[in-house]
């Protein structure tokens, strides 16, 4: 049945494309989308499906991240990039007796101080993120406090763009009952833009627990299709993504995928 909904949602996407051409800066619109820390305010609605979870891989998962991306001016020389992960989530059987859960989980908040100007071509981007435990059950996030740092670099050239970000979180407070947070994140990613707003990226998002010193490694291959509908652009994306490592017993496995659209608002200076 997935493969239906995700093939009528690709039909969409290309019979809005069909449309007319948008104007000159649909192209660079859709080239800034691929900058997690670009002039330009964005909100997106990621959905990901994970299968094959738990000790007998019958567990499985929706989650939905909403994921504001605000711009704010400091001075003609710095920014401040405010990216908001806030996932709602919906399982079932993710171990043995676990039944179903839905709702939020904990939320990810992290700000950048960029340069206004890229640097020897290189857009960079570096700050603290906080880890905000604002999960509404206790199998959707632990009930912990966390920060640390985190950071980006890319660069654009042409169509495409090439860079990675990273955090790394160490929980400081919250329920002593449950383990401690130590916990890296490394998302290396590329993308290609077409003249018509087609994006094609590959990234992975590895997370590395320090404490259990294991990865969770999933790779994601996404195709995105900007639109201007009513004057509001907006970006369609529907991909697959695979778990190339996961934890022991617990984490996804197998095949997933990854669907959503993003709402744009540029900036006067994007």
């Amino acid at each position: 049945m997935r493969k239906y909904l995700f093939a009528a949602a690709f039909a969409v996407v290309a019979a809005i494309g069909a449309c007319p051409a948008f104007a000159d800066e649909t192209e660079n619109l859709a080239k800034q989308l691929s900058n997690p820390i670009a002039d330009l305010i964005s909100v997106p609605f990621q959905g990901n499906y994970n299968q094959g979870i738990g000790p007998a891989g019958d567990g499985s998962q929706t989650l939905v991240n909403f994921q504001p991306v605000i711009p704010i001016k400091l001075n003609d020389d710095w920014n401040v990039i405010s990216r908001t992960i806030v996932p709602i989530t919906s399982q079932t059987d993710i171990f043995p007796g676990a039944g179903s859960q839905f709702g939020l989980g904990n939320t990810l908040q992290s700000l950048f101080f960029s340069p206004a100007r890229p640097m020897n071509g290189i857009i960079w981007g570096a700050g603290p993120v906080m880890l905000l435990p604002t999960a509404t059950d206790d199998l959707l996030g632990l009930d912990k406090w966390g920060a640390g740092p985190t950071g980006v670099a890319l660069w654009q050239g042409g169509p495409w763009t090439v860079g990675i970000l990273a955090n790394q979180i160490w929980s400081f407070a919250g329920n002593p009952d449950e383990p401690d947070i130590n916990q890296a994140f490394f998302q290396p990613f590329v993308a290609y833009t077409t003249p018509d707003a087609w994006t094609f990226s590959f990234n992975t998002e590895s997370t590395y627990n320090w404490n259990t010193e294991q990865w969770a490694v999933p790779f994601n291959a996404v195709v995105a299709k900007l639109v201007t509908i009513d004057r509001q652009p907006i970006s369609f994306f529907v991909g697959a993504r695979y778990w190339a490592i996961s934890p022991d017993d617990t984490g996804p496995s197998g095949w997933g995928a990854r669907f959503g659209m993003t709402f744009l608002f540029p900036t006067r200076g994007g």
